[in-house]
């Protein structure tokens, strides 16, 4: 076994096996078992490796991956409910996916419109309300997108793109 172990070692590695180490120390900063610093000079290391043992010296100190069930934060959503003719009706999403769409608008729109209130307060008068230009347009595609129901999961032409998706999350 150990006569095995060795002769993959000295095997060369392969874009591919570099890639998984990558991915390795990428899922190891995630988890905070690497600072940034580390995992930069790991990842470099990772690139430059010729061979197994190269590979496996840089990851050698950390534990093996975490199983999805137990990294996982939140259950995954449930599969989307279909009508007899296969159109999707329901997602399960709500509420809950709108305000994970609108709410970076909102930070945004309550920063920029704080800047605003505290400059016009500070010139003595209210200005223009330059933040429209920015938070405008992009509150106007964020409306058309929920009007349009593609952020609640039941538009018909989302069908096919969600279960692209699906199928991945489950590989």
């Amino acid at each position: 076994m150990l006569a095995l172990m060795d002769g993959r070692s000295g095997m060369r590695a392969a874009d591919a096996d570099r890639e998984a180490t990558a991915e390795r120390l990428r899922v190891a900063l995630e988890e905070g078992r690497l600072d940034l610093r580390e995992y930069d000079e790991r990842l470099v290391r990772a690139y430059g490796a010729k061979t197994y043992a190269d590979l496996d010296a840089v990851v050698a100190d950390l534990p093996g991956t975490t199983p999805p069930h137990r990294a996982a934060v939140a259950p995954a959503a449930p599969p989307a409910a279909t009508d007899a003719g296969g159109t999707v009706v329901a997602s399960g999403r709500g509420a809950g996916g709108l305000l994970a769409i609108w709410s970076p608008w909102l930070r945004v729109a309550g920063i920029l419109t704080a800047i605003w209130l505290f400059a016009s307060l500070g010139s003595g008068h209210l200005g223009h309300y330059w933040p429209v230009w920015a938070i405008g347009p992009w509150g106007f595609f964020l409306l058309m997108r929920t009007v349009g129901g593609r952020e609640h999961g039941w538009h018909p032409a989302d069908r096919r793109g969600r279960a692209r998706r699906d199928r991945r999350r489950r590989r």
